[in-house]
């Protein structure tokens, strides 16, 4: 029998972190994206405590309930991955599994690059894992170079103002599109553009549908519109806008590997792999203990919530296997 889902908060690196737990026994750390909330796990969440584990879902710094820094530089990934170490410690954590999603996936990988000591086990989900290079190229301009007179969504969510206006002059909007766009449910003629021409704004990359997916419910998209209609979005795009900065900051990791078991997962529609599919398929160069890279059928960005019973039978699996049973 577990205990039921609890939220509190949680004081780390200068924050206070609004935190989801539920179970008990091995503990796994579950780190959502851009744009959302603890909320992302929540077909996760209970499946795992369900089977076991205790389950600390945070909500990362500037979503949601979690403190919201006013200055951008405090986005940067070392200062998101010591809020995660300093959770953990908070919580009295000796041991944990660390799962990423989306940007939420850097967060976890460099948890398990600076503390492996304390992340015995990491999950990435969506975004492959990509080193920081060795090359004096910061990753603002390598991605400039790649896109030439085209717009990139990483370039167009750093730049000031400007993303902010287009997520939130219609906030139910924004959401319905991302989610749809993003997601296995839509036909490729519908399907977002991470790449996309001079002039366009955001809200033209995708579509909106005419009736949510199966996999979304009203009440999931009252939960996103009441909570970011109250938030914004401004800090959870600062961390975009730090990603020069967190590169500068880790050039001791450059070439750096995962060296713990490591599980890939994402949707066979998932737009980052098809952007990156040279880290995708050469991901084991850097991860020697990659457990494995599985694609769901018919998933897209947002997998565990679109396939939440194909995700959880994987991650599960990959977690036994780490707990030798």
């Amino acid at each position: 029998m577990t205990t039921s889902v609890k939220t509190h908060v949680v004081r780390t690196n200068g924050i206070n972190m609004h935190v989801a737990e539920q179970g008990s026994g091995p503990a796994v750390i579950l780190l959502h994206g851009f744009p959302d909330t603890w909320y992302s796990w929540r077909h996760q969440i209970p499946a795992l405590a369900a089977a076991g584990y205790r389950v600390i879902a945070p909500t990362q710094r500037g979503y949601g309930e979690t403190d919201r820094p006013t200055n951008i530089e405090a986005y940067d990934v070392v200062e998101c991955t010591t809020d995660i170490v300093g959770l953990a410690q908070e919580l009295g954590v000796e041991s944990a599994t660390v799962v990423g999603h989306d940007m939420g996936a850097p967060v976890a990988w460099h948890c398990a690059l600076l503390r492996p000591d304390l992340f015995r086990a990491c999950g990435l989900v969506g975004q492959p894992y990509v080193a920081r290079s060795r090359k004096n190229v910061t990753p603002t301009d390598a991605m400039k170079r790649v896109v030439g007179d085209k717009q990139f969504y990483r370039l167009y969510f750093a730049e000031p103002e400007k993303p902010e206006r287009d997520f939130e002059q219609d906030v139910e909007k924004s959401f319905l599109m991302s989610f749809y766009s993003a997601s296995g449910a839509a036909p490729q003629e519908h399907r977002w553009r991470y790449i996309f021409d001079q002039g366009e704004t955001l809200l033209d990359t995708g579509t909106v549908p005419e009736r949510l997916p199966d996999w979304l419910t009203e009440e999931d998209i009252a939960y996103y519109v009441e909570t970011f209609t109250k938030t914004g979005f401004t800090g959870g795009l600062n961390w975009f806008r730090c990603i020069d900065r967190g590169w500068e900051r880790t050039a001791f990791l450059a070439g750096a590997k995962i060296l713990q078991p490591t599980l890939f997962i994402a949707g066979d529609c998932e737009p980052l792999i098809q952007f990156a599919a040279t880290f995708y398929e050469r991901m084991q160069e850097k991860i020697p203990a990659l457990w494995g890279k599985p694609l769901i059928a018919g998933a897209g960005h947002w997998v565990h919530m679109e396939k939440p019973v194909e995700f959880n039978r994987v991650l599960l699996e990959f977690l036994a296997a780490q707990r030798g049973g």
